[in-house]
């Protein structure tokens, strides 16, 4: 299935959120040297979502790397009334998600990188399980990976043909 890729523009407000810093050390003849590397999420909350990978010597360029990285490669996913359109499960490596609509008032029951990808894309209620590996950024990819094959009754209704008015009125 063709996933739903987005353009960046100036009309789209992104909002950045930092899933995970990983410290790595080199140790040469010299001494230590310690880098950082930052996984970000970004999303406007109204169902455009992308993440990246920055690598730098500080943490600060390190998270401005990830975001640009991050705005390079945009989702769309359907939102409807806050939550998801359907369950979906998908899997990254050793990291599996499933996630499941949930009805208003439930919030957002997911842990560490799923909440952040979650709440980044607009979604207020579902509920979310992570199985399987807890490395951040195999989830982060798992989860946007479930997100990018959600569908919502206009396409699968486009898909096959059908006009939703036909269907509702009769």
């Amino acid at each position: 299935m063709a996933i739903n890729k987005v353009r960046i523009s100036n009309d789209i407000e992104l909002k950045d959120r930092l899933v995970a810093i990983n410290r790595v050390t080199k140790v040469t003849k010299g001494g230590r040297t310690f880098t950082f590397a930052a996984i970000v999420v970004v999303g406007d909350g109204k169902g455009v979502i992308g993440y990246g990978l920055g690598k730098a010597g500080e943490v600060t360029t390190a998270i401005a790397k990830g975001v640009e990285s991050a705005k390079k490669n945009l989702v769309k996913v359907p939102v409807l009334n806050g939550t998801v359109p359907h369950e979906q499960a998908a899997r990254f490596d050793g990291a599996q998600v499933l996630i499941m609509p949930a009805s208003t008032g439930t919030g957002v029951v997911a842990g560490g990188a799923m909440r952040a990808v979650l709440e980044s894309v607009g979604i207020t209620d579902v509920l979310a399980k992570s199985k399987g590996s807890s490395n951040p950024h195999n989830l982060v990819k798992a989860t946007i990976a479930a997100l990018a094959e959600m569908r919502d009754a206009r396409t699968v209704a486009e898909n096959r043909g059908v006009s939703l008015t036909k269907v509702f009125r009769g």
